[in-house]
């Protein structure tokens, strides 16, 4: 009996792509799911420290959705690295003037703080309106409960 644990090689990983339609659906529902599918915990072969993710695609996210009084209440912030400054922007004013950067940051806070976790993150592309230039790669709809 074979007792060694199997661990894809990077010639044998299958990366498939995938579209997420965000409109009308939690923009954390959707983010969980695309980085379910950057880490590739949707595959059999799932390892936690090999990239055996597939690429995302989401689009429509300005028509994504926050629940209860996220909008007025959920702050993005960031800081310049001088004194005083801190930059906070309201989740109404970074959805209506950038939709794209809320739902990369959102899926970014799901993947790994590491290096493996960058690399995921350039698996995935995301969109504002319904169209998108990856149509060569024959994506695949992921549905989102």
């Amino acid at each position: 009996m074979n007792n060694t644990t199997y661990s894809p090689k990077k010639g044998e990983i299958e990366r498939k792509w995938y579209v997420i339609d965000a409109t009308n659906k939690p923009l954390g529902r959707i983010a969980t799911e695309a980085a379910l599918i950057l880490r590739g915990k949707h595959k059999p072969t799932f390892t936690p420290n090999i990239d055996t993710g597939d690429h995302v695609i989401i689009i429509n996210c300005a028509k994504a959705i926050l629940t209860g009084n996220k909008l007025d209440q959920k702050m993005y912030r960031h800081h310049s690295g001088y004194i005083g400054g801190m930059k906070e922007v309201s989740a109404r004013v970074m959805l209506e003037k950038n939709p794209e950067k809320a739902m990369m940051l959102a899926v970014k806070g799901m993947l790994p703080h590491n290096s493996l976790g960058r690399a995921q993150l350039k698996k995935l592309r995301v969109y504002a309106g319904d169209k998108h230039e990856n149509q060569a790669q024959k994506p695949e709809v992921w549905e989102v409960k």
